[in-house]
């Protein structure tokens, strides 16, 4: 976790970075299965990323990204592209472990992907959001955050 800045301070920025946490742990886990060419672990653990993704990518696509996009309309843009490669991915596994034999190969892509979008949002997306946004702002950050909940394993 990122502490340089102080965004974690800011309830909403540390919830976001809680569920990447979890969500590295996963991809931790993922790889292990891939390697082990265990594709019904696979499913499940793209299951288990996209139960944790669902509130968070709704969190910064209803809440934070809206009120970047005026001053980082580019690099917005681009975020919600990759949300929405990863979930084509990891909606595959939705109703059990895909048929498609390239699909582990592809879920080994979509993570990695993952992987460098959570660091694009909590090098970049983060610190810009705390120079940037003011205490109307979190307060629809936070308002999102109540209707969708949170979703991380314990």
């Amino acid at each position: 976790m990122c502490e340089y800045c102080g965004c974690q301070d800011v309830t909403a920025i540390a919830d976001l970075t809680r569920e990447h946490d979890a969500v590295v742990a996963l991809i931790a886990e993922v790889r292990t299965a891939f390697a082990a060419g265990d594709a019904p672990a696979l499913a499940g653990l793209a299951r288990r990323i996209a139960t944790v993704l669902e509130p968070h990518t709704a969190v910064e696509e209803e809440g934070l990204f809206p009120l970047l996009t005026d001053d980082f309309p580019d690099h917005v843009a681009v975020l919600r592209d990759e949300h929405r490669r990863v979930e084509a991915v990891l909606a595959a596994a939705q109703d059990g472990t895909p048929a498609d034999p390239g699909w582990p190969a592809a879920l080994m892509d979509a993570m990695e992907l993952l992987r460098e979008h959570i660091l694009k949002e909590q090098d970049g997306v983060f610190p810009a959001a705390l120079t940037t946004l003011g205490g109307a702002d979190w307060d629809v950050v936070d308002a999102v955050r109540a209707r969708v909940g949170v979703r991380v394993p314990m």
